[in-house]
């Protein structure tokens, strides 16, 4: 996968696209379709049984990139909601442990504020660049640690330690499910077949036997859509990666709102 196109804007990523694979089609229509119709149709007879097996490839290659595109957005919104979940479940367990006694309630608060912190200030830097960020494990570690050494005095202590303990196992199986997807992607073997997709896609459109203008104008018009829908699909692949990337959004407004003091 080529990684540095999420170093640019979206809109420049489908234009990069577009162009490429117009251009690559006009190339095609103006060197080498004369040179295709002269092997294979040299009575310019075949354009009808083209068209059906464009037809025919255009529903299987279809299919192909209508299941990626539906499989990367799922994956996209999947990650988004874990996110938001994780943000959710960090502010409800920061609202119980608001409730604890002194020291514990100071200390287990700072952490979480600092865990926060790291989160949107670190993590998700390292996360656009498709590395987990390990930096929050000792601070976790420590924090569960003190959370399961509190003893409740009270009954009302004793509930709201069961309510914290709850939150933490529920913040923590969704800060695993986000670190788990930070190389989430279609695989490479896949994208490889998209290519070559394209590419037959392109072979077909050469082949025809048309006017000048008019094959130029299909067939920018076939390449430009096709274009699009495999930027879209590029765009939406890496969770993390590029303008459309899931934010640490969640993150900072849980902070905003509950943690700065």
């Amino acid at each position: 996968m080529l990684y540095w196109i999420y170093e640019i804007s979206a809109l420049w990523i489908v234009t990069l696209f577009a162009a490429l694979f117009v251009g690559i089609c006009w190339l095609g229509v103006v060197l080498l379709s004369p040179l295709l119709r002269a092997w294979i149709n040299p009575d310019g007879t075949l354009n009808e049984l083209l068209g059906d097996f464009l037809q025919y490839f255009g529903v299987m290659y279809g299919l192909l990139l209508g299941l990626l595109a539906v499989a990367t957005y799922q994956n996209h919104s999947d990650v988004e909601k874990a996110v938001s979940s994780e943000a959710s479940s960090l502010g409800a367990l920061y609202r119980d442990v608001s409730g604890y006694p002194e020291p514990q309630r100071t200390e287990l608060k700072t952490f979480l504020r600092e865990y926060t912190r790291y989160v949107i200030d670190e993590a998700w830097s390292l996360q656009r660049q498709g590395m987990v960020p390990t930096g929050a494990v000792k601070r976790i570690a420590e924090f569960q640690e003190r959370l399961i050494r509190f003893e409740p005095q009270t009954k009302a202590q004793e509930a709201l330690h069961d309510a914290a303990m709850r939150q933490f196992n529920s913040f923590f199986e969704h800060r695993r499910t986000r670190l788990n997807s930070v190389n989430s992607g279609i695989p490479a073997l896949l994208w490889y077949t998209v290519a070559v997709g394209a590419l037959i896609n392109m072979i077909f459109i050469w082949s025809f036997d048309l006017r000048l203008n008019a094959h130029l104008l299909y067939g920018g018009v076939i390449s430009f859509f096709l274009a699009t829908m495999i930027s879209l699909i590029a765009l939406m692949d890496n969770p993390f990666r590029g303008e459309v990337g899931v934010s640490a959004e969640a993150f900072q407004l849980v902070y905003d709102q509950l943690m700065q003091e």
